[in-house]
Protein backbone atom coordinates (compact mmCIF):
# COMPACT_ATOMS: atom_id res chain seq x y z
CA UNK A 1 0.00 0.00 0.00
CA UNK A 2 1.58 3.33 -1.02
CA UNK A 3 0.06 5.59 2.13
CA UNK A 4 0.74 9.32 2.03
CA UNK A 5 2.57 9.24 5.78
CA UNK A 6 4.37 6.41 7.42
CA UNK A 7 2.33 3.85 10.01
CA UNK A 8 -1.29 5.27 9.88
CA UNK A 9 -4.01 4.39 11.97
CA UNK A 10 -6.12 1.79 10.19
CA UNK A 11 -9.78 1.03 9.61
CA UNK A 12 -10.89 -1.72 7.52
CA UNK A 13 -13.87 -1.46 5.44
CA UNK A 14 -16.61 -2.59 2.64
CA UNK A 15 -19.71 -0.65 1.62
CA UNK A 16 -22.77 -2.35 2.33
CA UNK A 17 -26.17 -1.78 0.40
CA UNK A 18 -27.02 0.94 2.37
CA UNK A 19 -23.96 3.12 1.95
CA UNK A 20 -24.98 2.16 -2.40
CA UNK A 21 -25.93 5.48 -4.25
CA UNK A 22 -28.30 5.79 -7.16
CA UNK A 23 -25.60 5.64 -9.36
CA UNK A 24 -24.34 2.03 -7.92
CA UNK A 25 -21.33 4.31 -5.80
CA UNK A 26 -20.80 4.52 -2.39
CA UNK A 27 -22.50 7.45 -1.38
CA UNK A 28 -20.28 11.02 -0.66
CA UNK A 29 -21.51 10.62 3.14
CA UNK A 30 -20.57 7.36 3.43
CA UNK A 31 -16.93 8.71 3.40
CA UNK A 32 -17.89 11.35 5.80
CA UNK A 33 -19.04 9.28 8.16
CA UNK A 34 -15.76 7.08 8.00
CA UNK A 35 -13.76 9.71 8.76
CA UNK A 36 -15.39 10.47 11.59
CA UNK A 37 -15.42 6.85 13.10
CA UNK A 38 -11.51 6.64 12.02
CA UNK A 39 -11.01 9.98 13.92
CA UNK A 40 -12.51 8.88 16.94
CA UNK A 41 -11.33 5.39 17.17
CA UNK A 42 -7.99 6.87 16.30
CA UNK A 43 -8.37 9.63 19.15
CA UNK A 44 -9.86 6.32 21.66
CA UNK A 45 -6.55 4.71 20.61
CA UNK A 46 -4.30 7.42 21.62
CA UNK A 47 -6.38 7.08 25.14
CA UNK A 48 -8.90 10.20 24.24
CA UNK A 49 -12.62 9.36 24.36
CA UNK A 50 -15.90 11.55 24.54
CA UNK A 51 -15.77 10.92 28.08
CA UNK A 52 -12.44 12.42 28.66
CA UNK A 53 -13.40 15.72 26.77
CA UNK A 54 -16.22 15.44 28.32
CA UNK A 55 -14.60 16.21 32.04
CA UNK A 56 -11.87 18.24 30.82
CA UNK A 57 -14.42 20.23 29.09
CA UNK A 58 -12.43 20.61 25.75
CA UNK A 59 -12.63 19.11 22.81
CA UNK A 60 -11.23 19.11 19.22
CA UNK A 61 -13.31 20.41 16.99
CA UNK A 62 -13.61 20.43 12.86
CA UNK A 63 -13.01 23.62 11.95
CA UNK A 64 -13.10 23.21 8.51
CA UNK A 65 -13.07 19.95 6.18
CA UNK A 66 -12.10 19.41 2.44
CA UNK A 67 -12.80 16.10 0.79
CA UNK A 68 -11.08 15.03 -2.80
CA UNK A 69 -13.37 11.95 -3.95
CA UNK A 70 -10.39 10.50 -6.61
CA UNK A 71 -12.18 7.43 -7.74
CA UNK A 72 -15.94 5.37 -7.11
CA UNK A 73 -16.32 2.37 -4.68
CA UNK A 74 -18.31 -0.37 -5.31
CA UNK A 75 -20.75 -2.71 -2.76
CA UNK A 76 -18.54 -5.13 -0.92
CA UNK A 77 -15.49 -3.76 -1.96
CA UNK A 78 -12.62 -4.09 0.67
CA UNK A 79 -11.21 -0.38 1.60
CA UNK A 80 -8.38 0.38 3.78
CA UNK A 81 -8.97 3.87 5.68
CA UNK A 82 -5.49 5.67 7.29
CA UNK A 83 -5.66 8.74 9.43
CA UNK A 84 -3.05 10.83 11.12
CA UNK A 85 -2.82 14.23 12.52
CA UNK A 86 -0.28 16.09 10.81
CA UNK A 87 1.70 19.11 12.53
CA UNK A 88 -0.23 21.76 14.83
CA UNK A 89 1.56 24.19 17.30
CA UNK A 90 0.42 22.31 20.72
CA UNK A 91 -1.71 25.08 22.03
CA UNK A 92 -4.55 25.82 19.77
CA UNK A 93 -5.13 23.64 16.47
CA UNK A 94 -4.19 20.80 14.26
CA UNK A 95 -4.78 18.72 11.16
CA UNK A 96 -6.31 15.43 10.55
CA UNK A 97 -5.44 13.86 7.25
CA UNK A 98 -7.24 10.61 5.84
CA UNK A 99 -6.92 8.52 3.03
CA UNK A 100 -8.69 5.62 1.97
CA UNK A 101 -7.39 2.82 -0.52
CA UNK A 102 -8.84 0.12 -2.33
CA UNK A 103 -7.20 -3.28 -0.92
CA UNK A 104 -7.41 -4.98 -4.39
CA UNK A 105 -5.16 -3.10 -6.12
CA UNK A 106 -3.94 0.33 -3.40
CA UNK A 107 -5.47 2.80 -5.41
CA UNK A 108 -5.96 5.60 -3.47
CA UNK A 109 -10.05 6.72 -3.64
CA UNK A 110 -10.40 9.52 -1.50
CA UNK A 111 -8.29 12.00 0.36
CA UNK A 112 -9.83 14.28 3.73
CA UNK A 113 -8.08 16.85 6.01
CA UNK A 114 -9.73 17.87 8.76
CA UNK A 115 -8.48 21.93 10.50
CA UNK A 116 -9.27 20.89 13.74
CA UNK A 117 -9.35 23.67 16.73
CA UNK A 118 -9.10 23.30 20.62
CA UNK A 119 -12.49 24.29 22.27
CA UNK A 120 -14.14 24.58 25.45
CA UNK A 121 -17.24 21.97 25.09
CA UNK A 122 -19.45 24.07 27.37
CA UNK A 123 -19.11 27.33 25.30
CA UNK A 124 -17.42 26.26 21.83
CA UNK A 125 -15.36 28.89 22.07
CA UNK A 126 -11.44 28.01 21.68
CA UNK A 127 -8.80 27.51 24.51
CA UNK A 128 -5.61 26.54 24.59
CA UNK A 129 -5.45 22.79 24.36
CA UNK A 130 -4.84 21.00 27.88
CA UNK A 131 -2.10 19.05 28.59
CA UNK A 132 -3.77 15.07 28.17
CA UNK A 133 -3.92 16.57 24.40
CA UNK A 134 -0.62 17.41 23.76
CA UNK A 135 0.77 14.48 25.91
CA UNK A 136 -1.71 11.89 23.13
CA UNK A 137 -1.86 13.77 20.10
CA UNK A 138 1.53 15.93 19.30
CA UNK A 139 3.91 12.58 19.69
CA UNK A 140 1.80 11.16 17.22
CA UNK A 141 2.00 13.96 14.74
CA UNK A 142 3.81 13.60 11.43
CA UNK A 143 5.32 16.69 9.30
CA UNK A 144 3.38 17.56 6.28
CA UNK A 145 4.54 17.25 2.78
Amino acid sequence: MSWDYPQPFELTLAPGAGDIDGLNHTNNAVYVRWCEQAGWAHSEALGLGIEDYLRLDRAMAIRRAEYDYILPTLLGQELLLGTWLVGGDGKLSMERRFQLLRASDGATVLRGRWELVCIDVTGGRPRRMPSEFRDAYMPQAVQSS
